[in-house]
């Protein structure tokens, strides 16, 4: 259903923008048949791309992809435009004031403004696809008011949704592990959506290779992403496995006699008949909430029910805030923290925007992250 809808919009999108398109090219109506040639491609690229190399993987359905990916973005400020200048049309049929603008030959007029939209819009797109190729540093630090046993201190280095795939591929992967390892993390975590969907162009890619690289004494360890499920579920959480991940699937571990670490199975495990991801309640269970507990959870629903159970900090990602504006004003209006830390209760929030991208290599409302969280252990007299 969701793919359907998805489908759906992006085809009248596609028109939309095809019909205002021609109509610009009324001036150059030679071109207009090749105008419609590449919107018809570009409309379903992505959908070409991404089936396709299920079966093959070569630079025909790579480029699809990659034309498809950066599409999503151009139909996005292409469409904002344009609906912004059909506005003004509305406008001018109660105040005429085109005509003014335009001279004498409208259809010239017509033109330079379809040209000046596309090359805003490349200028977003590149843009975008600059600022999502380069990471901030996030230093969170934080006072957990319990003993660390042999710790007085833990440096966390996390990520969220890196989308391993076509998109982010050897390059962006070698960054990442690079990044991590450079920060000297005693512990690197992973708040799902490690994979983007398809584990197929992770494998022909061996992005594994690179993820064996990341280096921390006491580990690397994973939650599902509803991406991770996606992508068929046990195959691409045996991948991350096969390459030094740890993921953990509703359940804990004592690190070191000193912290509990918890993974959650994502929210979309609920979806399979033949499995249910559990509470919170049942997770803590067999933990002794007197130490530190660190849980990872993909999806940020529910804070509440966290907070004052016990778990000092949780790890979340999903959102991407957005990932391109306007879409974080929607997600703000669906997640309680939909980037950045909170504490509610005795319970510190962190929802990162994420270290990848999803669709379009392109983020425009925020910056990609990496987390540093620094827990200094003050147990309480």
């Amino acid at each position: 259903m969701f793919f359907a809808i998805v489908l759906t919009v992006q085809i009248l999108v596609n028109l939309y923008l095809t019909v205002r398109g021609y109509q610009a090219l009324e001036a150059y109506p030679k071109i207009r048949p090749w105008f419609i040639v590449f919107m018809v491609v570009a409309t379903f690229s992505y959908l070409l791309g991404r089936t396709l190399e299920k079966s093959m993987y070569n630079p025909l359905t790579v480029s699809l992809h990659w034309l498809g990916a950066f599409w999503f973005a151009v139909m996005l400020y292409a469409t904002l435009q344009v609906f912004v200048i059909d506005l003004a049309r509305l406008v001018n049929l109660g105040i005429p004031f085109i005509k003014k603008i335009s001279g004498t030959d409208y259809t010239k007029f017509k033109f330079f403004t379809g040209v000046v939209v596309a090359g805003i819009t490349f200028l977003i797109v590149t843009a975008g696809h600059i600022n999502a190729w380069y990471p901030r540093i996030v230093n969170i630090p934080l006072t957990i008011n319990k003993s660390g046993g042999n710790l007085d201190s833990l440096k966390i280095v996390a990520v969220s949704d890196v989308h391993l795939g076509t998109i982010i591929g050897p390059r962006k992967t070698a960054k990442l592990v690079n990044t991590i390892n450079s920060l000297e993390p005693d512990i690197i975590l992973m708040a799902g959506d490690v994979l983007d969907e398809d584990v197929g162009p992770v494998i022909r890619q061996n992005l594994g290779d690179s993820l064996c690289k990341l280096e921390a004494p006491m580990g690397v360890y994973a939650c599902t992403g509803n991406h991770e499920y996606i992508g068929g579920g046990e195959p691409s959480i045996r991948y991350l496995e096969q390459h030094g991940i740890k993921v953990l699937r509703d359940t804990s571990i004592l690190i070191e006699n000193s912290f509990y670490l918890i993974g959650r199975e994502d929210r979309h495990t609920n979806f399979r008949s033949d499995k249910k991801r559990k509470s919170v309640d049942e997770l803590l269970a067999k933990v002794n909430t007197q130490k530190p507990v660190i849980l990872l959870d993909h999806q940020p629903y529910n804070l509440e029910e966290v907070a004052n159970t016990g778990v000092d900090l949780q790890i979340s990602g999903h959102t991407h805030h957005g990932q391109m504006w306007p879409f974080g004003y929607i997600t703000k209006r669906i997640y309680e923290v939909s980037r950045g830390y909170k504490q509610k209760g005795n319970a510190h929030f962190y929802v990162s925007t994420g270290f990848g991208t999803w669709g379009p290599p392109v983020r425009t409302g925020n910056r990609p992250e990496v987390m540093v969280f620094t827990l200094n252990f003050n147990p309480a007299e």
